[in-house]
């Protein structure tokens, strides 16, 4: 991987990890675009997965700060419960990267038409959502503290678990989850992007723990440059987009990223 096509990609990865678009489906589009080879891809990918990860860490450091404060209180308070709740809505994700590891790496072959049947998913998520969703009464939880109850928490962690496959948007899934299942979307921005931090951290840790005992290598074909320069470039347009992204959701329509998936998936069924 060149280091301009590894720059390009993390900014391609940090635009859209926070939009409703696929962050994982346009990298495999971007790859195919510019020619990067495949070997080391994925990665490639978890790097700049972490960046963006960073990035969330740092915009909400405030909010992070407050729940660990509230949490090592050790008694069952607000910071306590919604740190349960985050904690919950892990569980399918977990499974499935345990149970399904290498299937889900199998999703990542470059096939575009994953990708663009990801999308149309995503798309019908966010019209359904911004539609149908406010025409369907949800009764409200009676532990719904924080916003968000933990039927709820655990609903929302099963669309990030279907959201490990390409095309399929992270941030899309759970914020329409949340809002079909009755949470508010000024609570649901802010647990959404919360959420992802544990399994994203989990992983990135595992793969350099194997790395560090020497079971596994790391970056191999793509080199170190490239994966500095994709690190940097997803972590300050991430920024950005994370900041974008919350005030999207608070006040924008989800329908017009619907639109914009299913005309990339429209190109990608023509063209690919």
């Amino acid at each position: 991987m060149e280091w301009w096509q590894a720059f390009l990609l993390g900014l391609v990865q940090g635009l859209t990890e926070f939009l409703p678009v696929s962050s994982s489906g346009h990298l495999l589009i971007f790859k195919e675009l510019l020619g990067v080879d495949g070997e080391g891809f994925l990665d490639f990918t978890v790097t700049v997965h972490f960046a963006t990860v960073l990035a969330t860490l740092v915009v909400f450091w405030g909010a992070i700060v407050k729940l660990l404060k509230g949490f090592f209180k050790f008694k069952y308070n607000d910071e306590t419960d919604y740190i349960c709740k985050i904690l919950v809505s892990c569980i399918p994700v977990a499974l499935v990267g345990f149970l399904f590891k290498d299937q889900v790496e199998a999703l990542f072959s470059g096939d575009l038409w994953q990708v663009g049947v990801g999308l149309c998913i995503t798309a019908c998520l966010l019209l359904f959502s911004d539609n149908a969703g406010k025409r369907i009464k949800v009764p409200v939880a009676k532990d719904q503290r924080n916003g968000i109850s933990y039927w709820q928490a655990f609903v929302v962690g099963v669309a990030q678990a279907f959201a490990v496959a390409p095309g399929v948007s992270r941030s899309g899934s759970t914020i329409a989850t949340g809002l079909l299942t009755g949470v508010k979307r000024e609570n649901m921005a802010q647990f959404s992007f919360l959420m992802v931090l544990i399994p994203i951290v989990g992983e990135q840790s595992l793969d350099l723990l194997k790395v560090a005992v020497g079971s596994e290598t790391f970056g191999a074909g793509v080199g170190s440059l490239a994966l500095c320069l994709g690190f940097v470039a997803a972590f300050f347009s991430g920024l950005f987009a994370c900041k974008v992204m919350i005030a999207i959701v608070k006040k924008a329509k989800l329908t017009w990223f619907a639109l914009y998936c299913l005309l990339v998936a429209a190109l990608i069924f023509i063209f690919g």
